[in-house]
């Protein structure tokens, strides 16, 4: 792949927690938003029944396609979504932002529960997402565990091919959820921030399906791995939290498989996704890992006008494709 310049934003930029801030903060997404205004809901039912949201914004000269794919507990209306969206539609692309289940209005839709094991629904929906613009080239970028989900497609689809599938780019991936959720719960800042919408979003389902689940008692647990092991004991057929969290790790030769051309995009500097979690795994020649000195979580801010580093930097990889 061709070199592009690193990230080097100015050093009143380089805090990893004032990055990571920046990524989510909502007046980011402040102004016109073409790509919003041309968004419809779309519902994609899966071959095993779960049904996913999505929105699709069809350029009228369209480009291509670019998936969108978003953090836990964000959602398609996430500030780095729509900000990304924006981007890529201004400058051609159409863009599809999906939820994973019971992100952002989507818990009423499929009474199971989200887990992050839940890949072949996720796979089976990229399917018929690209399908939609069969005749132009299919991209995915996803975000911290949508960045884990793209690199998890990615490797599934070596098996059964995407044909317009070009590349796929993950920023802020998780790489070991287990490492990962620990090191929320020692950060008390990302605890309180994903615990707050976790638990909105335990309220909801709740709310959707009031004989199923009663959430009480584990909305006032205080620990992301703590409720994490609750709901796996209580709604799933693994047997521990590391079984759990093992299920849709990246260690090792999990990337290996990957055939399309595939971009890792990740900060030294991350709070929550160490950067030697890449050092141990097989990325063959067609995987690149981009590691930048800085950026925090989803973060890459360049200035005060919060230009943000990976967006040009991903349409450069596209570009040359």
């Amino acid at each position: 792949m061709t070199s592009y310049p690193l990230f080097n934003p100015p050093a009143f930029l380089r805090n990893p927690f004032a990055q990571s801030y920046l990524a989510s903060t909502p007046f980011r997404a402040i102004g016109k938003n073409p790509m919003s205004d041309a968004a419809r809901e779309m519902i994609l039912k899966t071959p095993d029944g779960t049904r996913l949201q999505g929105f699709y914004s069809k350029h009228p000269q369209s480009v291509g396609l670019i998936l969108l794919l978003h953090g836990w507990e964000g959602s398609a209306r996430s500030t780095y979504v729509r900000c990304s969206g924006r981007y890529f539609f201004n400058r051609g692309h159409s863009v599809f932002r999906l939820n994973l289940r019971d992100h952002g209005e989507s818990h009423h839709l499929n009474h199971g529960l989200f887990f992050g094991s839940l890949l072949q629904e996720v796979v089976d929906a990229v399917g018929e997402i690209a399908a939609i613009e069969a005749d132009r080239p299919f991209f995915m970028i996803g975000f911290s565990m949508g960045g884990n989900y793209v690199l998890r497609v990615a490797a599934r689809t070596a098996g059964r091919p995407i044909d317009n599938l070009k590349h796929a780019v993950a920023v802020s991936p998780v790489i070991d959820p287990a490492r990962a959720t620990r090191l929320i719960d020692e950060r008390p800042a990302f605890r309180f921030y994903f615990l707050r919408k976790w638990r909105r979003s335990l309220v909801k389902k709740q709310a959707a399906f009031p004989e199923k689940y009663d959430f009480s008692d584990i909305r006032r647990m205080n620990s992301i791995y703590r409720m994490t092991t609750e709901l796996l004991m209580r709604y799933s057929s693994f047997e521990s939290p590391d079984a759990y969290f093992d299920s849709y790790a990246l260690t090792d030769d999990a990337l290996a498989p990957i055939r399309v051309p595939t971009t890792l995009i990740t900060a030294k500097d991350d709070p929550i996704i160490p950067a030697d979690d890449f050092e141990g795994l097989d990325l063959n020649d067609r995987i690149r890992l981009a590691m930048q000195n800085y950026g925090g979580h989803n973060g890459f801010i360049e200035s005060l006008s919060l230009r943000v580093w990976y967006q040009p930097y991903i349409l450069h990889l596209f570009s040359s494709q």
